[in-house]
């Protein structure tokens, strides 16, 4: 180097690593790609509505279909105890909540193999993804949610206060839509028939959750086990929440939230260590 010449300006070089072995969580690198969460998020309402002849009316389509399917069925023929409160509303307020539930579990369950591409090519936090896939699903809620309150107006019910905690019972459903994502999302990248097992398990678990029947009829000796259905607690909350008809079982909430969190900790830990291989799998 001679004396004339000057020293070339030091590089800024960022190595990407993988995570830990125990696959720590760094909320701060997640914040750093909110723009990123927002785009997905974004790009799923876009792809869901952008050609469809009815656009959002989807959204609603769905829930009030198979409230009519189940107010002909379990409302009319088999007559099920709903505390007073007219079937339609009774039902619609178990079928939003797990019309949510069960979209942001299919979307979530195979996001990543959707977004192969993208896991390919760049680097972002993995789990981008799937909160992206749990989230998208709250425009279609907020649509649905309009409807339920045209159907209060129409037959007259006053929602309880309790209405207020409502966010706090599909805060719980998100959760559990994520943590069961974060379990299912690595493993279908291996096995890809997961996916296809997905739609026959939400129908199972549907009929397994009080939404067409109160959780009322489940006998005293069932309960426990019954409860260990974390949608048990979710459904029953924002009925508890929106009409007030009886008092919650807190006891099927208190083991809905504590298996919640079991699976979303443990989801974190197994999804965080599974990342390392996802773009040489997918």
């Amino acid at each position: 180097m001679t004396a004339s010449s000057t020293p070339l300006p030091a590089r800024r070089v960022t190595e990407v690593r993988p995570g830990g072995r125990w696959g720590d969580l760094d909320l701060a690198e997640l914040w750093r790609f909110r723009e990123l969460l927002y785009c997905l998020v974004q790009r799923e309402l876009k792809i869901r509505y952008k050609q469809a002849a009815i656009g959002v009316g989807w959204a609603v389509l769905q829930p009030v279909l198979a409230v009519l399917i189940f107010a002909v069925i379990f409302g009319h023929f088999a007559k099920m105890p709903t505390g007073g409160t007219p079937y339609v509303i009774f039902a619609f307020t178990a079928v939003l909540p797990w019309t949510y539930f069960s979209e942001a579990f299919r979307r979530s369950a195979g996001g990543l193999v959707s977004d192969a591409d993208l896991v390919r090519k760049i680097y972002f936090p993995r789990l981008i993804v799937p909160l992206a896939q749990v989230t998208a699903p709250l425009a279609d809620f907020a649509a649905g949610f309009v409807v339920l309150l045209v159907l209060f107006a129409a037959f007259h019910v006053a929602p309880t206060p309790a209405i207020v905690l409502l966010p706090l019972f599909l805060l719980v459903a998100l959760a559990l839509a994520l943590a069961i994502a974060l379990w299912l999302g690595p493993i279908s990248v291996r096995f890809r028939d997961t996916i296809h097992a997905l739609p026959f398990l939400l129908q199972i678990w549907m009929y397994a959750s009080p939404v067409a029947y109160p959780a009322s009829i489940v006998p005293e000796r069932w309960r426990l086990l019954y409860s260990l259905n974390p949608m048990v607690g979710v459904i029953e909350g924002f009925r508890w929440a929106l009409l007030g008809s009886s008092q919650p079982d807190f006891r099927a909430m208190a083991v809905s939230g504590a298996f919640i969190i079991v699976a979303l900790a443990g989801g974190v830990v197994y999804f965080r260590k599974m990342e390392r291989s996802f773009a040489d799998v997918i």
